[in-house]
C-alpha cells in the first residue's frame, strides 16, 4: 500500500510509451516522477527535448525516457500491445514494484503479468484518444476517463491509492469493484469496432447507420453471450448500447487496429475477436470471420 505521501510524487514507469502510454504518462508527469519506456526515436527525443502534448490539452513536460525498464518503481503502468505482454512481464519481474496497472486492449493481460510479478496487479480501462504525431509529440485526440481496480473484483487500498494518484494529476479516474465485468464490456466494444473499422478503413463514426453496423452489432452480441458463459452479467442490449455510445463519442477517431493496419503492423486481433472465438463454447461466426480476415492480412502484409 502506498499511503498518502505518494499521491503526489509517485515514481511511475510507463512500459510501452507509444501513443496512449505517452499521453497518460505525460498527464501523470505533471504531478509525479514518470519514466517512459519506449522505442527509438521517440524515447530519445523525449529524453532530449521533453514530451509535447498537443490537441485537446497542450503542454510540455520532461519525464524520464529510456528503452529499458528501470530496477525500481512504485507503479508500473503497462500499455504495450497484448502480444508483447508476456515478454514485458518477464522483464518487469526484475523490477522492484509496489503495484502494476494494465491499461491494455484485449483479455488475459493481467493474468500474464500476475504470473510473473510479486506485487498486486490491477486492471484498468482507458477511453482517452491519442496518436503519436512525431517523435517527442503525442496528439491528445479525445478526452475520456480511466477506470481501474482489482483484476478479480473487489476493492483494495492499493487500487484506491493508485486512483487517488491519477486524480491528483487531473485525470478523471474511477476505482471500481467490478473490473471483470468492465473488462468484458471493453472487450465487447473493441470486438465491435476495431476489426470492422480496420478492414473497412473508416473512422469510428462511420459505423453509425452504415452497411457494417449490423456486423459490428452481431460481433458485440456474440461477445456478450460468451461473457455470460464466463459468469459475467452482460446483456446484449447493454453491450450494443455501449458500442453505440463509443462510436458517437469517438466518431472522428481511428481505432487502434485501424492505425496498426495503416502502419503495416501486427494487430491485437488474437486478444480481441480471436479471444472471443477461442473462449466460446459454441460457434461465434462473426468474431471468427473478423479474426480470420485480420489474421490473413497479417500473414500476407508487407514486412
Amino acid at each position: 500500500m502506498f499511503g498518502p505521501s505518494l499521491l503526489v510524487g509517485m515514481d511511475i514507469v510507463v512500459v510501452g510509451a507509444g501513443s496512449l502510454g505517452s499521453l497518460v504518462g505525460g498527464l501523470l508527469a505533471r504531478e509525479h516522477d514518470v519514466t517512459l519506456v519506449g522505442r527509438e526515436p521517440h524515447a530519445g527525443s523525449v529524453s532530449e527535448n521533453g514530451l509535447s502534448v498537443v490537441g485537446t490539452e497542450e503542454f510540455r513536460v520532461r519525464p524520464g525516457a529510456q528503452t529499458t525498464i528501470p530496477q525500481r518503481a512504485d507503479l508500473a503502468l503497462v500499455t504495450v500491445k497484448a502480444y508483447d505482454t508476456a515478454a514485458v512481464a518477464a522483464d518487469l519481474a526484475d523490477c522492484t514494484l509496489d503495484a502494476c496497472l494494465s491499461l491494455q486492449n484485449g483479455m488475459g493481460n493481467e493474468e500474464r503479468l500476475a504470473a510473473e510479478l510479486d506485487c498486486p496487479v490491477l486492471a484498468g480501462t482507458c477511453s482517452y484518444g491519442a496518436r503519436l504525431r512525431e517523435p517527442g509529440t503525442v496528439a491528445f485526440t479525445g478526452r475520456g476517463d480511466i477506470v481501474l481496480g482489482d483484476r478479480n473484483g473487489g476493492r483494495s487500498a492499493t487500487a484506491d491509492d493508485v486512483g487517488a494518484a491519477f486524480r491528483a494529476a487531473g485525470i478523471e479516474t474511477t476505482v471500481a469493484a467490478d473490473m471483470p465485468t468492465r473488462l468484458w464490456e471493453k472487450l465487447a466494444v473493441n470486438a465491435g469496432i476495431n476489426a470492422v473499422t480496420a478492414l473497412a478503413r473508416v473512422a469510428n463514426g462511420a459505423l453509425a447507420d452504415s452497411p457494417a453496423d449490423n456486423i459490428a452489432a452481431d460481433a458485440v452480441r456474440e461477445t456478450a453471450a460468451v461473457a455470460r458463459e464466463q459468469g459475467i452479467d452482460l446483456p446484449d442490449e447493454r453491450a450494443v448500447s455501449l458500442v453505440e455510445r463509443v462510436v458517437d463519442d469517438t466518431a472522428a477517431n481511428h481505432s487502434s487496429m485501424y492505425q496498426d493496419i495503416s502502419a503495416g503492423q501486427q494487430t491485437e486481433i488474437d486478444a480481441i475477436n480471436g479471444y472471443v472465438a477461442e473462449t466460446a463454447t459454441e460457434r461465434v461466426p462473426v468474431n471468427e470471420t473478423l479474426a480470420g480476415l485480420v489474421r490473413t492480412w497479417e500473414r500476407h502484409r508487407e514486412r
